[in-house]
């Protein structure tokens, strides 16, 4: 039987048996829910489709949402996107992110990877890698196996929920998540996977979860594009050689530290943060009329 418990756990075993990140989680998947690798590529494949959807949609939403704080600034990223210092595929990552989070917003269908706060940051990085290395099908949904995984991990020693850990839990989660989608679709080995979970995830740590409003709009939507492109120099810099001076597993565990430490008024309770600026707090009241 197939079990791991850290990120450590899953390079041994794709390293042992010669194979990927991917192969590993699925075959473990086969063993627990007893669903063949042709129906688990289905679902993912299901799931790689309503990710690009979203992304498409995104791209050309004008539609705000419902409180008036979100909505239209994926396409001007899009259509800024040949202009601008970071270069094409970045400013079409941080596009893509943002669309899909405005989608979000605006109660359009997304997929939660792993949260609903943080979903646009694997669809736009795995999109933007995919169109620069011109990955196949089965190169994004295995990739996107390898991404399952380390959120697998993520959740069983840390958290990512908001309300647990900060957004640290939510978009430090996603970022790993990419970061690790990236490596292995650029044919890095499992052990580049892990150091670009970790390079990605401690850049973020102890970040806050301060909706304004409670709503997950300002700043998510925004901060979706933003770590989108951070899991993307994480993926390079392990693919480059570079090293994380802390190990992957030690990593998430300070995350979860971290996550525990923090105060209540900035873990998705909108009582700290942005949302308890005089600004922010004139929008709750105008959004709630109090």
């Amino acid at each position: 039987m197939i079990s791991f418990n850290s990120i450590a756990d899953l390079i041994k075993l794709a390293e042992d048996n010669n194979t990927t990140i991917s192969d590993i989680v699925v075959k473990w998947e086969e063993e627990n829910s007893q669903t063949s690798p042709q129906q688990q590529y289905e679902v993912m494949a299901r799931n790689w489709e309503v990710m690009q959807e979203s992304i498409e949609k995104g791209i050309t939403n004008q539609q705000k949402s419902l409180s008036g704080l979100t909505g239209g600034d994926a396409v001007k990223l899009e259509a800024y996107k040949g202009k601008g210092y970071t270069g094409e595929a970045v400013l079409a990552a941080a596009a893509s992110a943002v669309g899909v989070s405005e989608v979000n917003a605006v109660m359009g269908r997304i997929v939660a990877c792993p949260t609903a706060g943080s979903c646009g940051i694997v669809p736009a990085a795995v999109k933007a890698a995919a169109e620069k290395n011109g990955n196949t099908e089965e190169e994004i949904v295995n990739a996107l196996f390898t991404a399952s995984a380390i959120g697998v991990v993520i959740e069983h020693n840390a958290s990512i929920a908001g309300a647990y850990g900060g957004c640290q839990a939510e978009c430090g989660s996603a970022a790993g998540m990419a970061a690790g989608a990236l490596v292995q679709m650029a044919g890095g080995t499992p052990e580049m996977v892990g150091t670009a979970v970790a390079l990605a995830i401690k850049n973020l740590l102890g970040l806050a979860c301060d909706p304004v409003a409670g709503l997950v709009e300002v700043p998510c939507v925004k901060r979706n594009g933003f770590v989108a492109v951070h899991s993307m120099v994480a993926a390079d810099m392990a693919l480059a050689g570079v090293k994380s001076v802390i190990p992957v597993d030690d990593v998430i565990d300070a995350m979860n530290r971290i996550g525990k430490s923090l105060p209540r008024a900035v873990k998705e309770t909108a009582e700290g943060g942005l949302a308890t600026t005089k600004t922010g707090l004139e929008l709750a009241k105008k959004i709630f009329g109090r």
